[in-house]
């Protein structure tokens, strides 16, 4: 495990504070500016970091990766300016912010794109700026100059073969419901690739989503679309590729008096609750602290005028225009409710007064959590 995520204990509180500085407005309002330097970032040679994030809907980018991020790229270069975005999964809006960053002269990218493909342009013209991309969780089209994330099709492969253990003798008595990601989300593509890899052959599929923004109504509008068309005695389990999504299929599935396994992405707090009851089976955890290190530490690298070191980038990938970008893919780790004390939270990533509130105050003890 990553022992240095141990460091949320404290940044639990410093993520109170990058909250407060996190913008959850509209498309326009969600930017803002963090500097220890002058206002224009440039005195006494500080850099200048702009940082896109591409929405708020799944609870991991305000709380963890901005202020993680920020908090990382600020140890590394004590002057930096950072101008973050967060484009409220809005294609359109984020080219916007690419074309504001450029123009107030930041030297690096930390790109979390919307739509990888629709993004590409803004890519070449930052690349044609001389300006440094790293993409960041989602691999964007285009002259990217560095890339981190985790090993997205393996993501998909193990939320497939614990739907699969799950299952179980149940295989042949009915039918799954799969309901993908954002059809413009690269990662959406691979989680999905990788849990077919792991299903196909083994669960029959009644009815399969790809799912626009993440949007946790419509996965339950669309998991209510399919129990209805399969017939409820016949679901035996759904593939949820995040959390978020899952929680609105749980709705679902609890309205059709439904228990059946369910998976999940991301490890949000109100997942780890619902493994702790039944009602979801388990999520993918992947540990912000390395993947936001990272990041940062490609992008001041960059800003200072040099490479990220060969150790940051140790492995090569192809995104969807042919650029082969240098990488960063980290390792997830399936979560259930046998190993929560001993990843998120040993990790620090949350508390067990967070998960174990009154609602949970008994499945908490069943599991061992105190």
């Amino acid at each position: 495990m990553y022992i240095g995520l141990r460091r949320i204990v404290a940044v639990t509180a410093v993520v109170t504070v990058g909250m407060g500085l996190a913008s959850c407005g509209s498309a326009k309002q969600s930017t803002g500016t963090t500097s220890s330097g002058s206002a224009s970032g440039t005195a006494g040679g500080a850099i200048k970091i702009g940082l896109l994030l591409p929405e708020t809907k799944t609870t991991r980018y305000e709380q963890f990766d901005r202020p993680l991020i920020e908090q990382k790229i600020k140890e590394l270069a004590p002057n930096a300016q950072i101008d973050y975005y967060n484009a409220n999964e809005n294609a359109t809006t984020q080219q916007t912010q690419v074309d504001t960053a450029l123009t107030k002269g930041d030297q690096v990218l930390i790109l979390d794109a919307v739509d990888s493909k629709s993004i590409q342009s803004s890519v070449q013209k930052a690349h044609d700026a001389g300006v440094k991309v790293v993409a960041y969780d989602r691999l964007a089209q285009g002259p990217v100059d560095a890339y981190v994330s985790f090993d997205n099709k393996k993501v998909g492969e193990l939320q497939g073969q614990a739907l699969v253990a799950a299952v179980g003798d149940k295989a042949n008595a009915g039918s799954i419901i799969m309901i993908n990601g954002s059809p413009t989300d690269p990662n959406a593509a691979d989680f999905k690739a990788g849990a077919h890899s792991a299903i196909d052959g083994k669960l029959k599929i009644g009815k399969e989503y790809d799912t626009p923004n993440w949007d946790p109504n419509n996965a339950n509008q669309e998991a209510a679309a399919a129990i209805t068309a399969i017939g409820a005695p016949n679901v035996v389990g759904v593939y949820s590729a995040n959390d978020g999504m899952a929680a609105g299929i749980a709705t679902a599935l609890k309205a059709a008096n439904l228990s059946v396994p369910l998976t999940g992405q991301d490890a949000q707090l109100d997942a780890v609750q619902r493994i702790l009851v039944n009602t979801q089976t388990m999520s993918i955890y992947k540990p912000f602290k390395p993947e936001t290190d990272a990041a940062a530490r490609m992008a001041v690298a960059f800003a200072q005028g040099s490479s990220p070191a060969p150790d940051l980038v140790p492995t090569t990938v192809t995104n969807g225009s042919g650029n082969k970008v240098p990488a960063d893919l980290i390792t997830p780790v399936v979560l259930t409710k046998d190993n929560i004390k001993t990843t998120v939270v040993a990790d620090g990533l949350y508390t067990v007064a967070q998960i174990c509130t009154p609602d949970y105050a008994a499945a908490c003890a069943e599991a061992g959590l105190s």
